[in-house]
This record gives C-alpha cells, sequence and structure tokens, in this order.
C-alpha cells in the first residue's frame, strides 16, 4: 500500500508541476521576447536613443490583417531612411467600410527577426 500511495503522489506532483509550466510558458516567453528581440519583438521604452549615428537604415513598413477582418489598414509611408538612434514616427490609416463598429488589436514585429532586438518602440497605435 505504502509503494502505491507513493506512485500516486508522484504521479500528482508530476500532474501538478507539468500543468504549473504549461499555464506559465505563455507569459514567460512573451517577457522572453520583448527583452531578448527574439521572434522579432522590438524593445519597448518611454525615452528615445541619446546617441544618433550617422549610419542610416531603410525601415519599411507593412500591415495585414486577418482573413476575418473588414478593415482596410495600411501606413501612410511605406518606406522611411532614418540616422541610426534617431527617432521615427511613423502613421496608420485604418478604414472600416462597414455600417457597424469593428474593434481590432494592433500587433507589431520586426523582421528579419534577428534585427528586433535593436528597435525599440516608444509607442504604438495612439487614438
Amino acid at each position: 500500500m505504502k509503494g502505491t500511495t507513493k506512485t500516486l503522489a508522484q504521479t500528482i506532483g508530476t500532474v501538478v508541476l507539468m500543468g504549473g509550466l504549461a499555464w506559465a510558458s505563455v507569459p514567460f516567453y512573451d517577457w522572453f521576447c520583448r527583452v531578448t528581440g527574439f521572434g522579432g519583438v522590438p524593445q519597448v521604452t518611454d525615452v528615445a536613443s541619446d546617441e544618433i549615428l550617422e549610419q542610416t537604415i531603410k525601415v519599411r513598413f507593412d500591415a495585414s490583417i486577418n482573413a476575418g477582418m473588414p478593415w482596410e489598414f495600411k501606413p501612410v509611408v511605406r518606406e522611411m531612411e532614418l540616422r541610426i538612434g534617431e527617432t521615427g514616427l511613423a502613421f496608420y490609416e485604418a478604414y472600416n467600410p462597414t455600417d457597424r463598429a469593428v474593434a481590432g488589436s494592433a500587433a507589431y514585429n520586426v523582421t528579419p527577426y534577428e534585427a528586433g532586438g535593436f528597435f525599440t518602440k516608444i509607442q504604438c497605435f495612439c487614438f
């Protein structure tokens, strides 16, 4: 009987541990991507860089929507050339051609994914 109780306790402990790890994996992965830039997720800050280099980089903007979303969504300017460290401001246009209110949520990332750690987002989608 003692061996059965020990096996049952180990099984329940394993199930609880695995459930806890599964529950924690989504917020942990999100945090990891924001901190490291993994998966094209840029860093987030409240202030602009204090160092601006002479070297420039071209930033291209894209807009894609979910297949079920009726909006028309596009960047006002598709490409911007900035000096490294310089703050750029990009605008997007969103149009709802339906006669009903449609809510949406914006997500952003950088490609190639390796570049995510070199971009810093200061603010996103203010209305």
